[in-house]
C-alpha cells in the first residue's frame, strides 16, 4: 500500500497500452480454411466412410477365416506330470507325456508353432516393473536398487542373472513335434531363433561382454525356478544364450490379458515339410515342466499359419465393420431427419 502511488502514471506521462499489436496473427487475421458445412457434404462423409470401414472389414474378417489354425489343450492329458509339479521338491524329476492329433488337410505355407496360457495374469504391476533393464542390456547394475526384489539375491548376497519375477516364470516347457508316417516316426525339424523382435533382438537385450559367456556370469546364480543357468539356455546354439535367448525375450514381453500366446517355434521347410506340414498323424512330445494347477490355469499348443492381416484373430475386421455400420446409419438418419425438416419448411412457405 505505501508504494502503491509508484505504479500510478504520472501526470503528463502516456498510459500504457494493453491492445495486442495490430498484426494479422495477435488480430487472428491469419488465412485460413473455413469448410461450409452442407448436407451433401456431410451424408457423402458419412456414407463414404461407412461404405470404406465396411470394406476393410470385410476384407479382414474373410482373411482372418482363411488362417488355418489347430489348438490342443494339454493340461489334462499331462494329467500325472501335472500332479508332480504340484510338489514344488519335484523341481528336480523330468516327465514327459505324448499328445497324438491328425491333421485331415494340409497346412501349405509357413507355419507357426505358439505355446498358450490361460489364466496366467501377467498385467500385475509389480510383476511388470520386477526386472533390471539395465541387468539385461549386459551392464554392471546393482539390482538390490531395482524392482527385482524378492527375485534379487539370495540370502548369502549372490545375485540372480536374471533377476525379477518374470525371468523367474519363464516358460519352461519342451515340446517337441513328430510325424507319424506309416510305421516310422519322423521329428519335424523346428527353427529356435529369429522368432523374437528386431529391436529385442540387438537393442534391448544384450550378454556381457566376456570371451567366454560362463565367465562372464561368474559370480551370480540362476533364479529359484530355473533348472539351468542363463548361459546354458540353448546347448545346441551358442550364439542363442544368455539374455539373448529367443525364448527368453519372448517371454520377457508381457502381455495385457490373463490368456495370451507366444511364438515358440516355425517349421523348417525342407525335405518332406518343405510346402508346410502334410496330413497326417502327428505326435506332441512334451517335456513338462511348467505348473499351472495352483491358479487354476491351462496351457495349450497351437499351430497356425499367418495372413496378411496377421493371425486369426477378427477384433479388428469386428471394429471395421461395427464402425462402419455405425457411420452408415447415422447417415441414413441425418437424411431422414432432413427431409421432413424441408417438407416442413415447404409447408410453411406455401
Amino acid at each position: 500500500m505505501k508504494n502503491e502511488a509508484s505504479f500510478l502514471p504520472q501526470e503528463g506521462e502516456a498510459r500504457p497500452s494493453r491492445c495486442p499489436d495490430n498484426s494479422a496473427f495477435k488480430q487472428q487475421k491469419l488465412p485460413a480454411w473455413k469448410p461450409q458445412l452442407t448436407i451433401a457434404t456431410v451424408l457423402s462423409s458419412f456414407f463414404l466412410t461407412g461404405v470404406f470401414c465396411l470394406s476393410v472389414g470385410v476384407c479382414l474378417i474373410l482373411s482372418a477365416n482363411s488362417v488355418r489354425e489347430i489348438q490342443i489343450d494339454y493340461s489334462d492329458k499331462c494329467s500325472d506330470c501335472s500332479k508332480l509339479r504340484e510338489n514344488s521338491s519335484n523341481w528336480n524329476k523330468e516327465c514327459h507325456c505324448s499328445v497324438n492329433f491328425t491333421l485331415k488337410e494340409d497346412i501349405l505355407g509357413d507355419v507357426f508353432m505358439y505355446y498358450g496360457l490361460q489364466n496366467f495374469y501377467q498385467n500385475h504391476r509389480r510383476y511388470v516393473i520386477s526386472r533390471s533393464d539395465g541387468q539385461l542390456l549386459g551392464r554392471n547394475v546393482n539390482i538390490q536398487k531395482s524392482y527385482c526384489a524378492p527375485f534379487s539375491t539370495y540370502r548369502n548376497g549372490t545375485p540372480m542373472a536374471p533377476c525379477g519375477a518374470i525371468a523367474n516364470s519363464i516358460f519352461n516347457d519342451t515340446i517337441d513335434l513328430f510325424y507319424n508316417l506309416n510305421s516310422s516316426v519322423m521329428q519335424v525339424p523346428l527353427l529356435k531363433t529369429g522368432n523374437s523382435w528386431w529391436t529385442d533382438k540387438n537393442v534391448k537385450f544384450r550378454n556381457p561382454k566376456s570371451h567366454n559367456l560362463s565367465s562372464a556370469f561368474a559370480g551370480t546364480e540362476r533364479p529359484p525356478y530355473w533348472h539351468k543357468p542363463v548361459y546354458l539356455l540353448d546347448e545346441e546354439d551358442e550364439r542363442n544364450n544368455g539374455y539373448v535367448n529367443d525364448d527368453f525375450i519372448i517371454w520377457m514381453r508381457v502381455s495385457a490379458f490373463a490368456t495370451f500366446r507366444n511364438l515358440y517355434r516355425r517349421v523348417r521347410r525342407i525335405r518332406q515339410f518343405a510346402d508346410g506340414l502334410p496330413a497326417g498323424n502327428y505326435t506332441f512330445r512334451i517335456s513338462y515342466n511348467f505348473p499351472v494347477t495352483k491358479f487354476k490355469g491351462r496351457k495349450h499348443v497351437i499351430l497356425s499359419t499367418v495372413v496378411w492381416s496377421g493371425g486369426s484373430n477378427p477384433f479388428l475386421g469386428i471394429a471395421y465393420v461395427v464402425s462402419g455400420t455405425a457411420a452408415t446409419l447415422t447417415g441414413f438418419v441425418i437424411t431422414a431427419i432432413h427431409l421432413k425438416l424441408r417438407k416442413k419448411k415447404t409447408y410453411f412457405q406455401k
